[in-house]
């Protein structure tokens, strides 16, 4: 729907295709004029901006990196992600996109029937994040002494504490310094009558999605100030920082089921140990 928008945050022509090969979303909308007062719907309209939002950041934080010099990126828990596709990535940029063997498959089948290209070297690794993901990626090629742009977009909120925590350690681990890591999290747990919110109750009763089970409900890490214990800069924004800057997005509203959502940006400096090496 974002990419059908005049005032579109971020265009990705390929994801109207994955919508439509697969069964569970195939009469989802996809575009703005096939739902009545797109922008107040809090399904399509508003969880549908935030996605923009967070795609145009995040796009934005990648491209930052890679014009600083960094020419290695990977994507954990990359879905459905086609920035290996879609973003002016400088020559000499590898993507790795670590997910499930079943996602991977998808998606590749569907980008094969459109004809896709990647713009950057891509390498899909099928590989689950809870497992040991850090000796799979280093076969892949991965330089643990070369500046990493790392990207966890949409993931943390669903992992068990313990596979962020080594999420991150490995993160740190494999990072030169200039690597870069964004991720998203949910800052506290959300009061009941948030969860009751019209955001969650529209993706139940439309789609037959509780998203609120998808979210592991433990006591979540300080991941921000274990990266910064290491030696990493961190800084941690709402989403609601960037609406003014591209002029146009979400605010907050009563009750919002996205107050307490954080995107999290990390920088290694120079002062770590040398990466590289395995526990």
């Amino acid at each position: 729907m974002e990419t059908h928008r005049p005032d579109a945050l971020a265009r990705d022509t390929f994801a109207e295709h994955f919508v439509r090969a697969s069964p569970v979303a195939a009469d989802w909308p996809v575009r703005p004029d096939q739902v009545p007062d797109a922008d107040a719907d809090p399904l399509w309209g508003r969880l549908g901006r935030y996605f923009a939002l967070r795609t145009r950041v995040l796009d934005d934080h990648l491209l930052r990196s890679a014009r600083r010099g960094v020419r290695q990126v990977v994507l954990l828990g990359a879905g459905l992600d086609t920035r290996a596709y879609r973003l002016a990535w400088p020559p000499g940029c590898t993507v790795h996109e670590i997910d499930t063997d079943k996602v991977l498959a998808f998606k590749q089948s569907v980008l094969d029937r459109e004809g896709a290209a990647p713009v950057a070297e891509r390498r899909p690794l099928a590989v689950d994040l809870r497992h040991d993901w850090a000796r799979a990626l280093l076969d892949t090629g991965f330089d643990p002494t070369a500046p990493t742009a790392w990207l966890a977009e949409g993931l943390l909120l669903y992992l068990p504490a313990d596979a962020e925590r080594y999420l991150i350690a490995t993160v740190d681990r494999l990072s030169a310094a200039g690597s870069t890591l964004a991720y998203e999290i949910k800052e506290v747990a959300e009061e009941p009558r948030v969860r009751a919110g019209a955001v969650y109750a529209a993706a139940r009763q439309r789609l037959g999605i509780d998203l609120l089970s998808l979210f592991d409900t433990a006591p979540r890490p300080d991941s921000a100030g274990e990266l910064a214990h290491r030696g990493w800069t961190v800084e941690v924004r709402s989403p609601y920082d960037f609406t003014a800057a591209h002029g146009c997005g979400l605010r907050p509203e009563p009750d919002d089921a996205l107050a307490v959502n954080r995107w999290i940006f990390a920088e290694a400096t120079g002062t770590r140990s040398r990466p590289g090496t395995m526990p």
